[in-house]
């Protein structure tokens, strides 16, 4: 049986597919689809939701055009298409965020200019260095890169998974004072509910470790209510049957911001997500939510 393998067109998200495609058993047939984020050009408005990553390969999915779809996890929103579930999680690759263009945060000059998209990374970044100046910068890495060396930009940041994963790992340092992104640094495999062979090939290739910390970090995102409008960060790690969470949450000027650290069991991930939840509702994290969501740019 041949499994076709849906995946963006994008070079990282072909690089990401190739990496299962040589770990799933048999045969693979890589089919490129074009998603609403794909049809985005610079200057055009940038669409929020984050469905646009993903919408047109799970209708595929629900289908039959293909049998699994392979997505970056942190473009895969917190509640699924009826009919569809994460069936598998490969091992992760490094989650941190990459700087590129410093050694380091202390090397950048008092306003410096650093390009990111991310809400999360500005906020993460002005509530280490205020005076800092963020720059908007999209596009993908190979753009990104580009920019930076044309001189738009002091610094950029990346993802460790996307620079190492398109061969361009020497091009970024390991920024360790921010919290990644949910999901960042795995690849999550979507299937139909109910299909058992690709739930069988899937399962084949899955880290339990991956799989644990991913579902930590997408329930805590749930239990927060988070968008993509409001700054949060969440990375669980661990080894076998401890799970260590942390978290962030703040506004997009950096100017207010709660982190939050718990270990648990690493068997129920689910409820050491929920429990971080609710310790940074409890410190105030609803009201930084809600301030985050009003000010994000539409």
């Amino acid at each position: 049986m041949t499994i076709r393998l849906g995946t963006r067109g994008s070079a990282l998200a072909l690089a990401q597919a190739r990496w299962v495609a040589e770990r799933l058993e048999g045969e693979v047939e890589l089919v490129p689809i074009r998603t609403s984020g794909d049809e985005r050009r610079d200057g055009a408005p940038e669409i929020a939701d984050k469905t646009r990553f993903v919408k047109e390969i799970e209708e595929a999915l629900l289908a039959g055009e293909i049998d699994l779809a392979v997505h970056s996890a942190k473009d895969v929103p917190g509640e699924l298409p009826q009919g569809l579930a994460i069936v598998g999680v490969p091992e992760r690759a490094d989650a941190r965020d990459a700087l590129c263009g410093a050694a380091s945060l202390d090397e950048l000059s008092e306003g410096a200019l650093v390009g990111t998209a991310s809400l999360r990374r500005r906020a993460a970044l002005l509530a280490l260095r205020p005076e800092l100046r963020i720059g908007e910068l999209r596009g993908n890495v190979d753009t990104r890169l580009r920019r930076l060396e044309e001189g738009a930009y002091d610094a950029i940041v990346l993802a460790c998974a996307g620079l190492a994963r398109l061969g361009r790992a020497d091009r970024g340092v390991p920024l360790a004072e921010l919290v990644p992104a949910a999901g960042q640094g795995c690849l999550a495999l979507e299937g139909r509910a109910g299909d058992e062979s690709a739930a069988r090939a899937a399962s084949a290739v899955t880290d339990l470790n991956a799989l644990s910390s991913l579902t930590a970090e997408r329930a805590l995102v749930g239990a927060l209510d988070a968008t993509c409008h409001t700054p949060v960060g969440a990375h669980a790690e661990g080894t076998g049957e401890a799970l260590r969470l942390t978290a962030f949450v703040g506004l997009p000027d950096g100017s207010h911001w709660i982190r939050d650290s718990l270990e648990g069991p690493a068997a129920e991930p689910a409820q050491l997500g929920t429990a971080v939840a609710g310790r940074l509702r409890a410190a105030g994290a609803g009201e930084l939510l809600a301030a985050a969501e009003l000010a994000a740019p539409r």
